[in-house]
């Protein structure tokens, strides 16, 4: 919830009036229309958190499974609604090489995508530094920035594999 927090604090909001049990009064609303985009399947885990505090948000999602041997993701399923002229917030809980992010980024662009973030709880220099020098245009907001990848390109200390832990697959 903080990242998703921290990913749309500087869109722009309008006054709308607000009916409360007492009086009218003014409140503030997002003034555009933003997408959420997950990257199947880690991703979904992060997707309520938008839900429930922009229930009107749209809402696309990226497939990509990682070769446990070479550490590259194949694409394997991709549906996004409209992404041009709005914010686009890509989340996957891990980054770790790049790999997959700067994938998921490229769909994104190829669909339209100009106003692209990546949320990640952990991430590792290296996948931050990947996706900088490929995608110098789109902010990493992570909640956390690990120490390295191992020879196994996973990040250390790091959680493991976040979608096992997630849906008890170990």
């Amino acid at each position: 919830m903080i990242l998703a927090l921290e990913a749309t604090r500087d869109l722009p909001t309008k006054c709308v009036d607000v009916e409360t049990p007492l009086e009218k009064t003014q409140g503030l609303l997002l003034g555009g229309p933003f997408v959420v985009v997950p990257i199947l399947r880690a991703g979904l885990g992060m997707l309520p958190s938008f839900v429930d505090l922009f229930p009107e948000i749209s809402v696309g999602y990226i497939g990509l499974a990682r070769d446990h041997t070479t550490a590259v993701a194949s694409a394997y399923y991709c549906k996004l609604p409209e992404v041009a002229g709005r914010r686009t917030l890509i989340v996957d809980p891990m980054l770790a090489t790049g790999g997959s992010a700067c994938q998921a980024i490229e769909e994104v662009k190829a669909a339209g995508g100009t106003d692209i973030h990546l949320l990640c709880v952990v991430a590792a220099p290296e996948g931050v530094a990947a996706v900088n020098q490929r995608h110098p245009d789109v902010s990493v907001i992570t909640a956390a920035l690990d120490r390295a990848l191992n020879a196994s390109k996973y990040i250390l200390p790091g959680l493991g594999d976040f979608g096992d832990r997630l849906y008890g697959t170990l």
